[in-house]
């Protein structure tokens, strides 16, 4: 399972001084453009390449809605009916309340938290929506009007819906989880169904992954389970059409080899063959040339508790030659980094192969990527194509820049980071830190090793993503504080080291709590990979003191007393990891997470969040999206202009209106 790495800036980047990169900012939400730097230059062929490809990722974003949870449509479009439509007072407690609800749903793509997955609770009453709604002409509602009941089900009942991915061990995963990836189905059910499927494929060397692209059915009647595959023809169908009509579009601008590329997702799309996308997929990370790139489909699987089923995303890109040299040092040596891994020779790759890696500048967000996305990608997931044909990752440097700016003058570095040494280097090599950790994370972390003969790749079960991204964090720190990178001349000593790892490990043990509710233990992946860590570290390191608990005028602070020796931890932990994932070894896997990944001090947590509410840093980020205006001369695209809203709200009602595809129930 390999995707997304938030890197070592994951909770610092909120900020409550007036800037014009924020656009809205709501409960723990901040919203902020980006901008799209060098877009007018590209020629136009790339431009008008670039507004399809925009097109289409735009209009999958109803099908992520119904992945998260089967409520969502529904609920959407009735707060998006009164929002648009009620003409009371809205400057009452409760209409504002409301909106800001809606607000939180557009953000989450649903009503559960991001990052969370806890249901958000109403501010607003129930009998407030209800007049609300009485007091809007009944047809402009539509089919939703024999809906009301179940949305205030959905938005009122505590008992119903509660989580959208329950990771607790112990538990029925699935019947505890509220994401729409399977229906009335059972753990053991979908377990033994897709295990069934690989036994009858063992011994393939090219195994496809199934259950990627479907939802996993069981009739209440009969007791027979099948899959609804997500295909045009299929489940999603409307909305995957419109997908397809614009990749057409794309593929008749775009020059070999993505025109073929393209048509491998297209061919993949309407026949929900996953040899077809596995064909893409090959296709695609063999085109290191292609100036525009993209993301598009049904890629990773951290929403499905069984780390099976994968949420709809995009994402439309471009090369940023200048800031490319970095990942372009690092590519031309990978199989340095991996020959010099501290994990079990047996488990390295002997050689690397198709490592390409840039810095790019994205140009659209979609899906699982908007409005919060990540800072870097590395894709295909499927280890075999990774190991036979290689991998290709990117740094969005355009979206870190926005972060950077919306976080000016924030006054986290004062407030938590206790030595003036720290904050001193944070200032000098933070970004450079940040940028060198995802790209080795996304470029090699990620590519890195390989399994041992007879393993598969899905033993590690629900606890393989927060495993992966561990093993990938590891390998992106371990080697930036290597002599390597000063030899290189990527860092200027192992002060850039330094400002990262002392980021990092204050972020793992501490300041990433700002983003859970009091009371809840931590749930997202990428945020138990990061405790994992820090948390393993600081114990394995206790006798030496290499971490530090400082209490000073009343505060906790973190402090990292023995850098080198920190380095050495992160490779004995990368060491066992790897052994962990190379054997499918889900007993030694469970123990490390459940033992150091989950767990939250109560007293510290409360302390974390009266400390970022007295600084009124926002813990998330997320983004507006440029739009895209084609102009026409004689039938023909002569230009395409970029602009750059600055209405969140506008932005979410003008997608309700042109890319809502799919029924209201699916």
């Amino acid at each position: 399972m390999i995707c997304i790495a938030t890197a070592l800036a994951s909770c610092c980047d909120g900020s409550k001084s007036e800037t014009p990169w924020i656009v809205d900012r709501f409960d723990d939400i901040k919203v902020i453009r980006y901008e799209v730097p060098g877009f007018d230059e590209l020629p136009l062929a790339q431009k008008e390449l670039v507004y399809y490809l925009a097109e289409a990722a735009k209009c999958g974003r109803d099908i992520l809605f119904d992945q998260n949870c089967a409520v969502n449509l529904p609920v959407r479009r009735t707060l998006e009916t009164v929002y648009e439509n009620y003409a009371g007072d809205r400057t009452t407690e409760e209409w504002l309340a409301l909106e800001k609800y809606l607000k939180k749903v557009w953000f989450a793509n649903g009503i559960h938290h991001h990052y969370s997955n806890d249901k958000f609770v109403p501010e607003f009453t129930e009998q407030f929506l209800l007049d609300a709604i009485e007091s809007i002409p009944v047809e402009r509602f539509g089919e939703l009007t024999g809906m009301i009941g179940v949305v205030c089900n959905a938005i009122f009942d505590p008992e119903m819906y509660k989580t959208r991915l329950n990771q607790k061990a112990g538990d029925d995963l699935l019947w505890t989880s509220s994401s729409n990836y399977y229906r009335n189905v059972r753990q053991a059910e979908a377990e033994k169904f897709y295990a069934d499927m690989a036994d009858a494929d063992a011994g393939n060397p090219e195994p496809v992954s199934y259950g990627l692209n479907s939802q996993l059915v069981k009739e209440e009647k009969t007791d027979r389970i099948y899959e609804r595959v997500w295909k045009v023809g299929g489940m999603y169908s409307a909305a995957i059409e419109k997908i397809v009509y614009w990749l057409e579009k794309a593929q008749a601008v775009a020059d070999e080899p993505q025109k073929s590329t393209i048509g491998e997702l297209i061919a993949y799309y309407r026949t929900g063959d996953l040899k077809r996308f596995d064909a893409y997929n090959i296709a695609w990370v063999k085109d290191t040339v292609s100036h525009v790139d993209f993301v598009n489909g049904f890629i990773e699987d951290y929403g499905d508790p069984l780390g099976r089923k994968a949420s709809w995303e995009a994402n439309v890109n471009f090369m940023d030659k200048a800031a490319c040299h970095r990942t372009e040092v690092i590519s031309e040596n990978a199989q340095w980094f991996e020959d010099h891994s501290p994990v079990d020779p047996r488990y390295r790759k002997e050689r690397v192969k198709g490592v390409s890696a840039k810095v790019i500048t994205v140009a659209m967000l979609g899906g699982d990527c908007y409005p919060a996305t990540p800072i870097g990608i590395n894709l295909p997931n499927a280890d075999w194509i990774r190991k036979e044909y290689g991998s290709k990752s990117v740094t969005i440097d355009n979206i870190t820049y926005a972060y950077e700016m919306a976080a000016h003058g924030n006054g986290f570095d004062e407030e938590f980071v206790l030595r003036v040494e720290d904050r001193a280097r944070m200032e000098a090599y933070g970004k450079l830190a940040d940028d060198l950790h995802t790209d080795l994370h996304e470029c090699l972390g990620h590519g890195s090793g390989q399994l041992a003969p007879g393993v598969k790749g899905g033993e590690l079960g629900s606890y393989g993503s927060t495993l992966e991204e561990t093993r990938a964090d590891l390998f992106g720190l371990y080697y930036l504080g290597d002599p390597k990178l000063v030899e290189l001349g990527l860092v200027p000593s192992f002060d850039a080291a330094k400002a990262g790892y002392a980021k990092f490990i204050l972020n793992g043990l501490m300041t990433q709590l700002a983003r859970i509710e009091p009371g809840k233990n931590v749930e997202e992946s990428h945020m138990r990979n990061r405790q994992l860590i820090a948390a393993w570290c600081y114990e394995a390191g206790r006798a030496d003191n290499v971490i530090e608990w400082v209490e000073h005028e009343g505060k906790r602070y973190v402090v990292v007393n023995d850098f080198e020796r920190l380095r050495a931890l992160f490779g004995e932990l990368l060491h066992e990891v790897q052994r962990i994932k190379s054997e499918g070894d889900f007993e030694a896997g469970k123990e490390l997470v459940e033992r150091y990944a989950v767990r939250v001090d109560p007293a510290l947590h409360a302390e974390v969040l009266a400390r970022y509410r007295a600084l009124g840093i926002e813990p998330y980020g997320g983004f507006v999206n440029p739009e895209y205006e084609a102009v026409e001369r004689d039938g023909r695209i002569v230009d395409v202009r970029i602009s750059y809203p600055a209405d969140y709200v506008g932005q979410m009602m003008d997608y309700a209106k042109r890319y809502s595809f799919l029924p209201n129930v699916n």
